[in-house]
């Protein structure tokens, strides 16, 4: 008898972080609320889970990211202003935000541990089912299919862990966690060995995990035997690395543009590349840059 296959249900989003590179504008407003044109980071994201098939959104937040609950709950009173105004369109924009199939929990993260203690603080809602997880700070412009949907097609054929992956600068390995691979095909990579931020000339490669991951639960023994690493904190990396040692853990070097939005210049970066997609924009920004003089 031929053995179901599991399906991604459920994300997490861990956004409880400080945001302190962007102070003050984050002193009191999450970074993940930043606006990119017209939609908070937090909100690319969730769309990208959503149009993946995930219908189960799980936020772990911090004690400052109330803004984050708010703007993916009902506006009872924005709603009622909107439709008396007869504003059809900004009222469909507010109630759309998450299709109404889609459940959102959050999570409270009491003490600011790593990206590993956040993925473990959702254990009880994730269960014994295989999760992604998505970072806010990464912003992935990647066309008709998104880089989690990429993803999703190879854990559906594999049934494994899958790593989001891109090649960057041997000069800023120490900004990611890297792995060391051997090549399945053009995208597709089997991980050998995966290192949290190693110094530049110390690393096994140059191939760096971004913001993206589909995950068996059982990353979640791992994260509770593992020694706080890098950082003094709990890292997602160093658990995957035991994960390595029981199971099979792809890396996929997505199709589409990275736009690492945790940096004021990858945020600045994405925002010109939105503002050229966004179809009132596009042509009077498009002009608007061309009178820019560069000094």
């Amino acid at each position: 008898m031929t053995e179901r296959k599991q399906v991604v249900r459920k994300a997490e989003f861990p956004v409880a972080g400080l945001g302190t590179r962007f102070l003050p504008a984050t002193k009191v407003s999450p970074k993940e609320m930043l606006p990119v044109v017209d939609k908070p980071l937090v909100q690319y994201v969730v769309e990208e889970a959503v149009a993946a098939g995930i219908d189960v959104m799980v936020f772990i937040v911090g004690r400052s990211k109330g803004a984050i609950l708010d703007h993916f709950d009902k506006a009872y009173e924005l709603e009622s202003e909107l439709t008396s105004r007869g504003a059809g369109d900004d009222l469909a924009t507010v109630r759309n935000i998450v299709p109404p199939h889609v459940t959102c929990v959050y999570i409270r993260q009491a003490e600011a541990l790593g990206l590993g203690h956040a993925v473990a603080c959702a254990k009880a809602v994730i269960g014994d089912e295989p999760f992604a997880v998505l970072l806010a700070d990464d912003m992935i412009d990647a066309g008709r299919s998104s880089c989690l949907a990429q993803m999703m097609t190879v854990f559906e054929d594999r049934q494994c862990t899958v790593l989001g992956v891109q090649t960057v600068q041997p000069s800023e390995t120490g900004d990611y966690g890297i792995v060391a691979a051997s090549v399945i095909n053009d995208r597709l990579s089997l991980v050998d060995a995966i290192v949290e931020k190693p110094k530049a000339g110390q690393a096994p490669s140059n191939l760096a995990v971004i913001g993206r991951y589909i995950l068996t639960p059982a990353i979640f023994d791992k994260l509770e035997n593992i020694p706080r690493g890098a950082g003094d904190e709990i890292q997602l990396t160093d658990a995957i690395a035991m994960l390595l040692e029981d199971e099979t853990v792809l890396a996929y070097e997505f199709e589409g543009k990275r736009y690492d939005c945790g940096s004021k210049l990858g945020y600045l970066s994405a925002t010109v590349k939105q503002s050229l997609k966004h179809p009132d924009l596009k042509g009077p920004f498009a002009e608007f840059l061309k009178t820019l003089e560069l000094t």
